[in-house]
Protein backbone atom coordinates (compact mmCIF):
# COMPACT_ATOMS: atom_id res chain seq x y z
CA UNK A 1 0.00 0.00 0.00
CA UNK A 2 1.28 3.46 -0.92
CA UNK A 3 2.54 5.65 1.89
CA UNK A 4 1.41 8.66 -0.10
CA UNK A 5 1.91 10.76 -3.22
CA UNK A 6 4.87 13.01 -3.90
CA UNK A 7 4.11 15.76 -6.40
CA UNK A 8 7.32 16.74 -8.12
CA UNK A 9 9.75 15.72 -10.83
CA UNK A 10 12.40 13.01 -10.85
CA UNK A 11 15.04 15.49 -12.02
CA UNK A 12 13.97 18.32 -9.73
CA UNK A 13 16.73 19.18 -7.23
CA UNK A 14 14.30 19.47 -4.31
CA UNK A 15 12.47 16.23 -5.16
CA UNK A 16 15.58 14.06 -5.58
CA UNK A 17 16.53 13.76 -1.85
CA UNK A 18 12.98 12.69 -0.91
CA UNK A 19 12.90 10.01 -3.61
CA UNK A 20 16.34 8.81 -2.51
CA UNK A 21 15.31 8.38 1.14
CA UNK A 22 12.01 6.73 0.24
CA UNK A 23 13.77 4.21 -2.01
CA UNK A 24 16.51 3.44 0.54
CA UNK A 25 13.96 2.81 3.30
CA UNK A 26 11.47 0.93 1.10
CA UNK A 27 8.80 3.55 1.68
CA UNK A 28 6.20 3.15 -1.10
CA UNK A 29 5.96 6.70 -2.37
CA UNK A 30 4.08 7.38 -5.60
CA UNK A 31 5.67 10.11 -7.72
CA UNK A 32 3.12 12.28 -9.51
CA UNK A 33 5.03 14.18 -12.19
CA UNK A 34 4.28 17.87 -11.63
CA UNK A 35 5.82 20.97 -13.15
CA UNK A 36 6.92 23.93 -11.01
CA UNK A 37 4.30 26.64 -10.84
CA UNK A 38 1.39 24.28 -11.55
CA UNK A 39 -1.60 26.56 -11.01
CA UNK A 40 -4.33 24.04 -11.76
CA UNK A 41 -7.21 24.17 -9.32
CA UNK A 42 -6.63 20.58 -8.16
CA UNK A 43 -2.94 21.09 -7.40
CA UNK A 44 -3.47 24.42 -5.66
CA UNK A 45 -5.67 22.58 -3.14
CA UNK A 46 -2.52 20.64 -2.15
CA UNK A 47 0.11 23.33 -2.66
CA UNK A 48 -1.39 26.84 -2.49
CA UNK A 49 1.80 28.34 -3.93
CA UNK A 50 2.01 25.89 -6.84
CA UNK A 51 5.57 24.97 -5.82
CA UNK A 52 7.04 21.48 -5.93
CA UNK A 53 7.54 19.16 -4.23
CA UNK A 54 4.46 18.62 -2.09
CA UNK A 55 3.21 15.53 -0.27
CA UNK A 56 -0.23 13.98 0.21
CA UNK A 57 -0.36 11.01 2.57
CA UNK A 58 -2.76 8.10 2.20
CA UNK A 59 -4.48 9.40 5.35
CA UNK A 60 -5.03 12.82 3.73
CA UNK A 61 -2.14 14.51 5.52
CA UNK A 62 -0.73 17.28 3.31
CA UNK A 63 2.75 18.74 3.61
CA UNK A 64 4.53 21.35 1.48
CA UNK A 65 8.14 22.59 1.46
CA UNK A 66 10.91 20.17 0.50
CA UNK A 67 12.77 20.39 3.81
CA UNK A 68 9.71 19.44 5.86
CA UNK A 69 8.81 16.58 3.50
CA UNK A 70 12.36 15.20 3.51
CA UNK A 71 12.45 15.14 7.32
CA UNK A 72 8.97 13.61 7.56
CA UNK A 73 9.75 10.81 5.10
CA UNK A 74 13.14 10.10 6.73
CA UNK A 75 11.58 9.91 10.20
CA UNK A 76 9.35 7.02 9.11
CA UNK A 77 12.36 4.77 9.70
CA UNK A 78 12.77 4.74 13.47
CA UNK A 79 16.31 3.38 13.16
CA UNK A 80 17.48 6.01 10.71
CA UNK A 81 20.94 7.49 11.16
CA UNK A 82 20.27 10.23 8.63
CA UNK A 83 18.90 12.57 11.31
CA UNK A 84 22.03 12.34 13.47
CA UNK A 85 22.91 10.65 16.74
CA UNK A 86 22.29 13.54 19.13
CA UNK A 87 20.03 16.56 19.46
CA UNK A 88 22.97 18.72 18.51
CA UNK A 89 23.48 16.65 15.35
CA UNK A 90 19.80 17.07 14.50
CA UNK A 91 19.94 20.82 15.07
CA UNK A 92 23.03 21.08 12.83
CA UNK A 93 21.29 19.07 10.10
CA UNK A 94 18.34 21.46 10.23
CA UNK A 95 20.76 24.38 10.14
CA UNK A 96 22.42 23.24 6.91
CA UNK A 97 19.12 22.33 5.25
CA UNK A 98 17.61 25.69 6.17
CA UNK A 99 20.69 27.49 4.83
CA UNK A 100 20.33 25.63 1.55
CA UNK A 101 16.62 26.39 1.15
CA UNK A 102 16.52 30.00 2.30
CA UNK A 103 19.83 31.26 0.91
CA UNK A 104 21.69 29.06 -1.55
CA UNK A 105 18.73 27.78 -3.57
CA UNK A 106 17.41 31.30 -4.05
CA UNK A 107 20.74 32.63 -5.34
CA UNK A 108 21.29 29.60 -7.60
CA UNK A 109 17.86 30.03 -9.19
CA UNK A 110 18.51 33.73 -9.75
CA UNK A 111 21.81 32.84 -11.43
CA UNK A 112 20.94 29.77 -13.49
CA UNK A 113 17.26 30.06 -14.39
CA UNK A 114 17.70 33.11 -16.67
CA UNK A 115 20.66 31.43 -18.42
CA UNK A 116 18.43 28.46 -19.26
CA UNK A 117 15.50 30.62 -20.35
CA UNK A 118 13.44 29.58 -17.31
CA UNK A 119 12.92 33.21 -16.22
CA UNK A 120 13.51 36.67 -17.77
CA UNK A 121 17.18 37.44 -18.40
CA UNK A 122 18.81 40.56 -17.02
CA UNK A 123 22.60 40.65 -17.24
CA UNK A 124 23.19 42.76 -14.11
CA UNK A 125 20.74 40.73 -12.03
CA UNK A 126 22.30 37.43 -13.14
CA UNK A 127 25.80 38.68 -12.31
CA UNK A 128 24.63 39.83 -8.88
CA UNK A 129 23.03 36.47 -8.14
CA UNK A 130 26.14 34.65 -9.37
CA UNK A 131 28.29 36.62 -6.93
CA UNK A 132 25.82 35.92 -4.12
CA UNK A 133 25.73 32.19 -4.91
CA UNK A 134 29.52 31.87 -5.08
CA UNK A 135 29.88 33.66 -1.76
CA UNK A 136 27.46 31.17 -0.18
CA UNK A 137 29.22 28.24 -1.84
CA UNK A 138 32.46 29.36 -0.21
CA UNK A 139 30.83 28.63 3.15
CA UNK A 140 30.69 24.97 2.14
CA UNK A 141 34.21 25.03 0.73
CA UNK A 142 35.65 26.31 4.00
CA UNK A 143 33.62 23.95 6.19
CA UNK A 144 34.55 20.91 4.11
CA UNK A 145 38.25 21.74 4.39
CA UNK A 146 38.22 20.07 7.81
CA UNK A 147 35.11 17.88 7.54
CA UNK A 148 34.30 14.87 5.39
CA UNK A 149 30.55 15.48 5.67
CA UNK A 150 28.40 18.41 6.72
CA UNK A 151 27.47 16.96 10.11
CA UNK A 152 29.47 14.32 11.97
CA UNK A 153 31.53 11.57 10.39
CA UNK A 154 28.90 9.89 8.29
CA UNK A 155 26.32 10.83 5.69
CA UNK A 156 23.21 12.56 7.04
CA UNK A 157 20.10 14.04 5.52
CA UNK A 158 21.97 17.37 5.37
CA UNK A 159 24.37 15.82 2.82
CA UNK A 160 21.63 14.10 0.81
CA UNK A 161 19.46 17.20 0.75
CA UNK A 162 22.30 19.59 -0.15
CA UNK A 163 23.80 17.31 -2.79
CA UNK A 164 20.36 17.10 -4.37
CA UNK A 165 20.31 20.85 -4.75
CA UNK A 166 23.86 20.92 -6.13
CA UNK A 167 22.92 18.57 -8.98
CA UNK A 168 21.40 21.56 -10.80
CA UNK A 169 24.38 23.96 -10.70
CA UNK A 170 26.91 21.16 -11.26
CA UNK A 171 25.08 20.28 -14.49
CA UNK A 172 24.95 23.88 -15.69
CA UNK A 173 27.46 26.39 -14.30
CA UNK A 174 29.96 24.74 -11.95
CA UNK A 175 32.52 23.90 -14.61
CA UNK A 176 36.08 22.58 -14.66
CA UNK A 177 37.60 25.90 -13.57
CA UNK A 178 35.17 26.15 -10.66
CA UNK A 179 35.97 22.59 -9.53
CA UNK A 180 39.70 23.30 -9.60
CA UNK A 181 39.09 26.32 -7.37
CA UNK A 182 36.78 24.39 -5.00
CA UNK A 183 38.42 20.99 -4.38
CA UNK A 184 36.75 20.44 -1.00
CA UNK A 185 33.22 20.95 -2.23
CA UNK A 186 33.92 18.87 -5.35
CA UNK A 187 35.35 16.00 -3.30
CA UNK A 188 32.35 16.07 -0.96
CA UNK A 189 29.86 16.20 -3.85
CA UNK A 190 31.46 13.23 -5.62
CA UNK A 191 31.51 11.26 -2.36
CA UNK A 192 27.86 11.92 -1.51
CA UNK A 193 26.62 11.59 -5.09
CA UNK A 194 28.14 8.11 -5.32
CA UNK A 195 26.61 6.92 -2.05
CA UNK A 196 24.13 4.10 -2.81
CA UNK A 197 21.26 6.10 -1.35
CA UNK A 198 21.69 8.83 -4.02
CA UNK A 199 23.20 6.91 -6.91
CA UNK A 200 20.12 4.66 -6.88
CA UNK A 201 17.95 7.54 -8.11
CA UNK A 202 20.49 9.54 -10.12
CA UNK A 203 22.26 8.93 -13.43
CA UNK A 204 26.00 8.34 -13.52
CA UNK A 205 27.90 11.42 -12.35
CA UNK A 206 29.27 13.48 -15.22
CA UNK A 207 30.84 16.90 -14.86
CA UNK A 208 30.74 19.73 -17.40
CA UNK A 209 33.82 21.39 -18.84
CA UNK A 210 32.31 24.80 -19.50
CA UNK A 211 29.44 26.68 -17.88
CA UNK A 212 26.36 27.36 -19.98
CA UNK A 213 26.01 30.84 -21.41
CA UNK A 214 22.93 32.91 -22.07
CA UNK A 215 21.60 32.48 -25.59
CA UNK A 216 19.20 35.30 -26.52
CA UNK A 217 16.09 34.11 -28.38
CA UNK A 218 16.47 34.24 -32.11
CA UNK A 219 14.59 37.03 -33.80
CA UNK A 220 12.81 36.48 -37.08
CA UNK A 221 14.88 37.78 -39.94
CA UNK A 222 13.51 40.93 -41.50
CA UNK A 223 12.51 40.59 -45.16
CA UNK A 224 15.39 41.38 -47.43
CA UNK A 225 15.23 44.62 -49.33
CA UNK A 226 15.62 44.56 -53.05
CA UNK A 227 19.15 45.29 -54.02
CA UNK A 228 19.73 48.76 -55.33
CA UNK A 229 21.72 49.26 -58.43
CA UNK A 230 25.40 49.00 -57.62
CA UNK A 231 27.29 52.28 -57.98
CA UNK A 232 29.70 52.51 -60.83
CA UNK A 233 33.27 51.67 -59.94
CA UNK A 234 35.55 54.64 -59.52
CA UNK A 235 38.34 55.01 -62.05
CA UNK A 236 41.30 52.88 -61.10
CA UNK A 237 43.60 55.86 -61.12
CA UNK A 238 41.74 57.30 -58.12
CA UNK A 239 41.52 54.04 -56.12
CA UNK A 240 44.69 54.62 -54.10
CA UNK A 241 43.68 58.20 -53.40
CA UNK A 242 40.24 57.04 -52.14
CA UNK A 243 41.82 54.41 -49.87
CA UNK A 244 43.97 57.07 -48.23
CA UNK A 245 40.90 59.23 -47.59
CA UNK A 246 39.09 56.27 -45.99
CA UNK A 247 42.01 55.61 -43.67
CA UNK A 248 41.99 59.24 -42.57
CA UNK A 249 38.24 59.05 -41.89
CA UNK A 250 38.68 55.89 -39.80
CA UNK A 251 41.32 57.62 -37.65
CA UNK A 252 38.94 60.42 -36.69
CA UNK A 253 36.90 59.66 -33.56
CA UNK A 254 33.17 59.60 -34.17
CA UNK A 255 31.42 62.60 -32.64
CA UNK A 256 29.52 61.79 -29.45
CA UNK A 257 25.81 61.62 -30.35
CA UNK A 258 23.58 64.12 -28.59
CA UNK A 259 20.58 62.94 -26.62
CA UNK A 260 17.42 63.64 -28.67
CA UNK A 261 15.88 65.57 -25.74
CA UNK A 262 18.89 67.87 -25.42
CA UNK A 263 17.45 70.27 -27.98
CA UNK A 264 14.38 71.06 -25.83
CA UNK A 265 14.22 74.48 -24.22
CA UNK A 266 15.04 74.75 -20.53
CA UNK A 267 11.88 74.04 -18.50
CA UNK A 268 10.60 76.24 -15.70
CA UNK A 269 10.56 73.25 -13.32
CA UNK A 270 14.06 71.82 -13.00
CA UNK A 271 14.03 68.02 -12.77
CA UNK A 272 16.71 67.91 -10.08
CA UNK A 273 14.68 70.29 -7.91
CA UNK A 274 11.76 67.88 -8.02
CA UNK A 275 13.99 64.88 -7.28
CA UNK A 276 15.37 66.59 -4.19
CA UNK A 277 11.86 67.53 -3.04
CA UNK A 278 10.72 63.92 -3.51
CA UNK A 279 13.72 62.58 -1.58
CA UNK A 280 13.65 64.99 1.33
CA UNK A 281 10.02 65.90 1.99
CA UNK A 282 6.86 64.07 2.98
CA UNK A 283 5.28 62.95 -0.29
CA UNK A 284 1.60 63.61 0.37
CA UNK A 285 1.73 66.78 2.43
CA UNK A 286 4.65 68.65 0.83
CA UNK A 287 6.28 67.01 -2.21
CA UNK A 288 3.19 66.29 -4.34
CA UNK A 289 1.53 69.68 -3.76
CA UNK A 290 4.85 71.28 -4.81
CA UNK A 291 4.97 69.02 -7.88
CA UNK A 292 1.47 69.85 -9.12
CA UNK A 293 2.08 73.55 -8.53
CA UNK A 294 5.25 73.57 -10.68
CA UNK A 295 4.35 70.90 -13.25
CA UNK A 296 3.60 72.28 -16.73
CA UNK A 297 2.09 69.82 -19.23
CA UNK A 298 3.68 71.66 -22.15
CA UNK A 299 7.15 70.93 -20.69
CA UNK A 300 6.67 67.45 -19.25
CA UNK A 301 4.44 64.44 -19.75
CA UNK A 302 3.32 61.67 -17.38
CA UNK A 303 3.30 58.02 -18.37
CA UNK A 304 2.06 54.73 -16.99
CA UNK A 305 4.28 51.73 -17.76
CA UNK A 306 3.11 48.11 -17.70
CA UNK A 307 5.41 45.13 -18.16
CA UNK A 308 4.15 43.10 -21.13
CA UNK A 309 5.19 39.64 -19.92
CA UNK A 310 3.79 39.37 -16.40
CA UNK A 311 2.98 35.70 -16.97
CA UNK A 312 6.75 35.02 -17.07
CA UNK A 313 7.42 36.62 -13.67
CA UNK A 314 8.27 34.19 -10.87
CA UNK A 315 9.94 35.26 -7.61
CA UNK A 316 9.30 38.82 -6.40
CA UNK A 317 13.01 39.53 -5.82
CA UNK A 318 13.80 38.46 -9.38
CA UNK A 319 11.12 40.80 -10.74
CA UNK A 320 12.56 43.62 -8.63
CA UNK A 321 16.00 42.83 -10.06
CA UNK A 322 14.50 43.00 -13.54
CA UNK A 323 13.30 46.53 -12.79
CA UNK A 324 16.73 47.42 -11.42
CA UNK A 325 18.40 46.24 -14.59
CA UNK A 326 15.99 48.23 -16.74
CA UNK A 327 16.71 51.35 -14.67
CA UNK A 328 20.46 50.81 -15.01
CA UNK A 329 20.11 50.86 -18.78
CA UNK A 330 18.18 54.15 -18.62
CA UNK A 331 21.25 55.95 -17.26
CA UNK A 332 21.76 58.04 -20.42
CA UNK A 333 18.31 59.58 -19.87
CA UNK A 334 18.59 60.19 -16.15
CA UNK A 335 18.34 63.98 -16.37
CA UNK A 336 15.17 63.71 -18.46
CA UNK A 337 13.33 61.12 -16.36
CA UNK A 338 11.90 60.48 -12.92
CA UNK A 339 9.65 57.64 -11.87
CA UNK A 340 9.00 54.47 -9.97
CA UNK A 341 8.15 50.91 -11.01
CA UNK A 342 6.88 48.30 -8.58
CA UNK A 343 6.14 44.61 -8.28
CA UNK A 344 2.61 43.86 -7.08
CA UNK A 345 1.43 40.43 -5.98
CA UNK A 346 3.33 37.34 -4.87
CA UNK A 347 5.59 34.63 -6.31
CA UNK A 348 4.27 33.29 -9.63
CA UNK A 349 1.34 35.71 -9.52
CA UNK A 350 2.54 39.27 -9.94
CA UNK A 351 2.61 42.31 -12.21
CA UNK A 352 5.01 45.21 -12.79
CA UNK A 353 3.48 48.69 -13.05
CA UNK A 354 4.99 52.14 -12.78
CA UNK A 355 4.57 55.88 -13.35
CA UNK A 356 7.12 58.23 -14.93
CA UNK A 357 7.66 61.92 -15.42
CA UNK A 358 9.24 62.48 -18.86
CA UNK A 359 10.78 65.62 -20.33
CA UNK A 360 8.85 66.47 -23.48
CA UNK A 361 5.70 64.90 -24.90
CA UNK A 362 6.97 61.56 -26.18
CA UNK A 363 8.19 58.64 -24.05
CA UNK A 364 10.27 56.87 -26.68
CA UNK A 365 13.23 59.31 -26.96
CA UNK A 366 13.77 59.00 -23.20
CA UNK A 367 13.28 55.24 -22.89
CA UNK A 368 14.78 53.79 -26.06
CA UNK A 369 18.29 54.15 -24.61
CA UNK A 370 17.41 50.86 -22.83
CA UNK A 371 17.41 47.92 -25.27
CA UNK A 372 14.54 46.26 -23.37
CA UNK A 373 12.24 49.31 -23.33
CA UNK A 374 9.87 47.55 -25.75
CA UNK A 375 9.16 44.99 -23.02
CA UNK A 376 6.96 47.68 -21.48
CA UNK A 377 3.72 49.26 -22.63
CA UNK A 378 3.58 53.05 -22.30
CA UNK A 379 0.29 54.88 -21.73
CA UNK A 380 0.20 58.66 -21.64
CA UNK A 381 -1.64 60.07 -18.61
CA UNK A 382 -3.80 63.19 -18.48
CA UNK A 383 -2.85 65.32 -15.45
CA UNK A 384 -6.15 67.18 -15.70
CA UNK A 385 -7.98 63.98 -14.74
CA UNK A 386 -8.32 63.24 -11.05
CA UNK A 387 -7.88 59.46 -11.50
CA UNK A 388 -4.61 59.92 -13.42
CA UNK A 389 -3.22 62.28 -10.78
CA UNK A 390 -4.18 59.80 -8.04
CA UNK A 391 -2.51 56.99 -9.99
CA UNK A 392 0.75 58.95 -10.17
CA UNK A 393 0.70 59.78 -6.47
CA UNK A 394 -0.11 56.19 -5.48
CA UNK A 395 2.71 54.88 -7.67
CA UNK A 396 5.28 57.28 -6.26
CA UNK A 397 4.20 56.53 -2.70
CA UNK A 398 4.33 52.74 -3.33
CA UNK A 399 2.07 51.54 -0.56
CA UNK A 400 -1.36 50.83 -2.01
CA UNK A 401 -2.43 47.76 -3.96
CA UNK A 402 -3.26 47.94 -7.66
CA UNK A 403 -5.99 46.41 -9.79
CA UNK A 404 -5.00 44.96 -13.17
CA UNK A 405 -7.56 43.20 -15.37
CA UNK A 406 -10.12 43.17 -12.54
CA UNK A 407 -7.69 41.51 -10.13
CA UNK A 408 -6.21 43.25 -7.11
CA UNK A 409 -2.50 42.82 -6.34
CA UNK A 410 -0.87 44.03 -3.09
CA UNK A 411 2.34 46.09 -3.23
CA UNK A 412 5.42 43.85 -2.86
CA UNK A 413 8.57 45.72 -3.87
CA UNK A 414 9.68 48.64 -5.99
CA UNK A 415 12.49 50.87 -7.18
CA UNK A 416 12.75 54.62 -7.76
CA UNK A 417 14.53 56.09 -10.79
CA UNK A 418 15.83 59.54 -9.90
Amino acid sequence: MSFGKLYGSADNAATIPILAVAKAYDIPLELVETSPGDNSADYLKISPTGKIPSFEGKDGYILIESMAIAIYVTSQNEKTTLLGKTKQDYASILCWMSFVVSDLAVAVRGWVWPLKGMSPYNKKAVEDQQKAALKLIDVFEQHLLAHTYLVGERVTLADIFTAGLFTFPFKTVLDKKFREDHPNLTRWYETVYNQPILSAVLPKLEFIDEAIKYQPPKKEAAPKKEKEAAPKAAPKAKAKEQDDDDEEEEDKPAPKPKHPLESLEKPSMIMDDWKRKYSNEDLRSIAMPWFWEHFKPEEYSLWRIDYKYNEELTQVFMSANLIGGFFARLEASRKYLFGMASVYGKANDSVIVGAFLVRGQDAEPAFDVAPDFDSYEFTKLDPSKKEDREFVEDQWEAEKSITVKDKEYPYADGKVFK
